[in-house]
């Protein structure tokens, strides 16, 4: 696998390096984020550079004039020091200069790479936000994701490879300025030093960002079986089905197969780049011969000599530097190409024009031979739907699992569009409105609700965060859902940390978890309320009052529940009963019990249960 692997990178590498030169496309825009986080701290760190490029010309001229001028000393009957100190004291000055000004760029840098880090990280949450459901349960969107979410610290590095890239350039004009001037015939012996090695650094890593690209989804599955293998949340049923042998056995195999094709990848890096160096190092030394051979002849000075070797060694680690650093910018930009690919994924264009939603709810709502499947799938989960949900009406959704509940509720909230068929809000297609201010006229609580790792006021208040400092409606809502009674036995009340991940935090049971999830729904005075199976992990009592209580508070208003529980579900005014994604039955407990068909099957059953 390893090696077929292998071989596929091999053919992409020609075509990655291609795109290696393409992808610093993207460096201009990056850097237009990178100043928007901190406009001033940028320019202070751009500014100092250019500064700083300057030092390194400025302290060998100096140095080559301060030994000219110690040798002249030599040779006088009448020795005036002034002018060496003089140079002394330059060359001292530029030193200390260069030194202030590394440490400024470098906490600048720092800082910079902290905020362009945090706003970066922010426009990754929000993109993801814009998109819909169905983008966010697709495999490639999700290694899309992995790409952008994880490179943060790589499009750091690239800022200050970047930076520091351009410093380097003006540095190296100006040494290669100098050479000119003395000897013309040691920029040819340098580029023969560096070129080879260059070409060999790009090639390779065109060859790891293959690498690292093709194996994004086993990279996600290395993560995750990390995660199900040492985690709080976990560990009870590793123990208990005794997993560790065959969760590490899978990570093995996977990490190894990864391990294998970087290996060899980086050996052969390495024994090529062995070889190219060598070839660099006798083209540094026949540069360095024909400098002493020039100051043996008495064509150049001391101090040129000081300044030529100075400077050549400093040019070819320099041009070394910026070219192996080119190679880590053109593959921190491939990476950059990956972050604004994933920021630039098309979200579903609405039409500008909307209708108006009612301000309340008139009619109710009308499934009209509603069909639907998953996307990427050929299964159809519902099939020509239809059926009226009338204002101010609780209505509950039975069926076994898999019959299609939770995706009409998926539809009725928009999380996706029907195949076929539409969904009418008082008549109107509710495609015809605005997704978002849509969306705000329900209040839901889903089975798998989020256990928000916050304190027990956010995690109430997440229900209407604009609320989240209205004590008042947050009680509220606790003693509607009895989450009050929880709140009641945690020491630091509402400003308990829930959760284990953090400092001071506790956790809770699975009831008490829906208690609090339940309150959420109460911040939210919302037209619409849907609950699905939230109460699943009460015991019957408190659930028969948890919806004796929702049904009191939520009078007039329009409600779907679903629940497997039938005590509770009889307490709508109507049941849809689905089967296979089609309706079955469809009306009020009594009139359902009377048919003998599927509800009264299931509801017999269950009521059996508790005899």
């Amino acid at each position: 696998m390893a090696r077929s692997r292998l071989k596929s990178i091999k053919e992409q590498s020609k075509t990655n390096w291609k795109e290696s030169f393409r992808a610093l496309q993207f460096i201009p825009a990056f850097f237009i984020e990178i100043r928007k986080s901190a406009r001033w701290m940028f320019n202070i760190n751009v500014g100092f550079r250019l500064i700083n490029a300057l030092t390194p010309i400025v302290i060998l001229w100096v140095g080559k004039l301060i030994i000219d001028e110690i040798v002249l000393q030599t040779t006088v009957e009448i020795s005036n020091y002034n002018t060496l100190w003089k140079y002394v004291a330059i060359e001292f000055g530029a030193v200390v200069l260069a030194d202030v000004i590394n440490r400024v760029v470098n906490l600048t840098d720092g800082l910079l790479g902290d905020l362009y880090s945090n706003a970066s990280s922010i426009k990754i949450i929000r993109k993801t936000n814009e998109l819909n459901i169905a983008q966010l349960e697709d495999a490639e969107f999700y290694d899309k994701l992995e790409r952008a979410r994880t490179q943060t610290s790589s499009r750091v590095n690239l800022m200050s490879n970047t930076l520091l890239q351009i410093q380097d350039v003006l540095v190296i004009v100006s040494l290669i300025t100098g050479l000119i001037y003395f000897e013309p015939w040691l920029i040819l012996l340098l580029t023969l030093s560096i070129i080879p090695s260059f070409v060999n650094e790009l090639n390779f890593t065109s060859s790891r960002y293959s690498i690292a690209r093709s194996w994004t989804a086993e990279r996600r599955e290395l993560d995750y079986l990390r995660y199900i293998g040492a985690n709080a949340k976990t560990i009870q049923e590793v123990k208990l089905f005794s997993l560790t042998d065959f969760l590490t056995g899978r990570f093995k195999k996977l990490s190894d197969d990864y391990y294998n094709v970087n290996k060899n990848l980086a050996v052969k890096r390495s024994v090529w780049g062995a070889a190219f160096n060598v070839l660099g190092i006798l083209s540094y030394y026949g540069a360095y011969v024909l400098i002493i051979y020039r100051v043996l002849t008495g064509l150049l000075t001391l101090g040129d000599l000081t300044f030529l070797a100075g400077s050549f060694s400093s040019l070819r680690g320099r041009l070394q530097g910026t070219f192996s650093r080119f190679t880590r910018i053109s593959e921190s930009a491939l990476n950059l190409k990956d972050y604004f690919d994933f920021l630039n994924i098309p979200k579903n264009i609405e039409n500008k024009e909307k209708m108006v939603l009612p301000e309340n709810i008139k009619q109710g709502f009308v499934f009209e031979q509603v069909s639907f499947a998953y996307p990427g799938t050929d299964k159809v989960i519902l099939k020509n739907i239809s059926f009226q949900l009338n204002v101010g009406e609780k209505m509950a959704f039975v069926g076994e699992n898999g019959a299609g509940k939770t995706t009409l509720i998926k539809l009725i909230l928009r999380f996706y569009e029907p195949d076929t068929g539409r969904i009418l809000l008082d008549g109107i297609d509710i495609r015809s409105f605005d997704k978002a201010a849509y969306q705000k006229m329900f209040g839901v609580i889903f089975q798998d609700f989020i256990k928000y790792e916050f304190i027990v006021k956010e995690n109430i208040a997440i229900g209407n965060i604009e609320e989240l400092d209205n004590l008042t409606k947050i009680n509220a809502a606790a003693e509607a859902s009895l989450a009050n009674q929880v709140v009641e036995q945690l020491k630091e009340g509402y400003a308990q940390q829930l959760g284990k991940r953090f400092t001071r935090g506790t956790d809770l049971s699975g009831g008490q978890w829906q208690k609090i999830a339940l309150a959420r729904a109460y911040m939210k005075d919302a037209a619409v309320m849907i609950l699905d199976e939230p109460t699943s992990a009460l015991d019957a009592r408190a659930e028969y009052e948890a919806f004796q209580r929702f049904i009191g508070l939520t009078q007039g208003k329009t409600s779907i529940i679903i629940s497997h529980r039938f005590s509770t579900v009889r307490m709508a005014n109507r049941i849809l009963v689905l089967k296979d994604g089609q309706i079955l039955e469809l009306g009020t407990h009594e009139e359902l019990m009377s048919r003998q068909q599927l509800y009264a099957e299931l509801f017999s059953l269950q009521a059996e249960g508790y005899q």
